[in-house]
């Protein structure tokens, strides 16, 4: 296991700021239509962070419908606490989900199971929670699909290379597939929901997450303060020449019944 990026609360404001970014905002959007929820639906958001998909997903149950936000960071459920919607937020992780067996028809991930040192355990949590016939969306980021512009490509490689140990597996999308198989559902082919920013806009989510990886790699991989900072400011004074992409996966399944 690696020593993975910590929720704390100042973390957890920079996640909640990021997440606020048009690219953000459009993938959830794409999250939503994917699920193509229905008005009574119960809902269980695993690893809810913030709380913006969950309250979003409130609005399309409806009054008769239930959205659980799971989080085991009390700074991350504090934040979705605060949103303005009928969300039900609970201390849990993916591998042990604090819902009855047989209680949801939708299971959410994203940007989750990447975190998680057992992923056979907490696709056999979504298992057990989802009704027969219930849906279960993941979503997470193979990091080798990153591509960002930067006038010392070596440095730069060197920071992302350190951020990496920022979570367990970092291609973990290249062996979701069978492992949702493996757990008995049967799974639809994968969709790629890419990240791009190009231009001086600073409201991106690439812009959003320097200071997180710039707080989380100082003193990794031989990295000192000064080449963070110079790394940091490198890819903010690009601005037109500004270019960054990546790929989040999204796996769509469904529990036999």
């Amino acid at each position: 296991m690696t020593d993975m990026l910590q929720f704390d609360t100042e973390t957890a404001r920079r996640v909640e700021a990021v997440y606020s970014t048009p690219d953000v905002i459009a993938q959830r959007a794409e999250v939503r239509a994917l699920l193509a929820l229905r008005p009574g639906e119960d809902v269980v958001d695993i690893g809810a962070g913030p709380g913006f998909l969950a309250a979003e997903m409130a609005d399309e149950v409806g009054p008769h419908g239930r959205v659980h936000a799971v989080d085991p960071s009390a700074s991350m459920r504090g934040l979705a606490a605060g949103r303005e919607a009928p969300i039900e937020v609970d201390d849990g992780s993916a591998e042990a989900l604090p819902l009855p067996s047989a209680s949801v028809d939708v299971a959410v991930a994203t940007q989750v199971l990447e975190y998680v040192v057992d992923v056979r355990q907490a696709l056999g949590e979504i298992r057990r929670v989802l009704r027969p016939g219930g849906r279960a969306l993941v979503l997470d980021t193979d990091w080798d699909s990153i591509v960002w512009h930067s006038t010392d490509d070596a440095r730069t490689a060197r920071v992302l290379a350190a951020w990496e140990e920022h979570l367990v597996d970092p291609h973990l999308p290249r062996t979701l597939g069978p492992a949702l198989a493996a757990a008995g559902f049967e799974v639809a082919p994968p969709r790629v929901i890419p990240l791009l920013n190009t231009g001086d806009d600073r409201d991106t989510y690439s812009a959003g997450l320097v200071p997180i990886i710039t707080a989380f790699v100082r003193g990794r991989g031989g990295l000192d303060d000064d080449e963070v900072q110079a790394w940091a400011d490198d890819v903010a004074a690009l601005d037109d020449a500004t270019f960054f992409s990546l790929n989040r996966y999204v796996f769509v399944a469904t529990s036999g019944r």
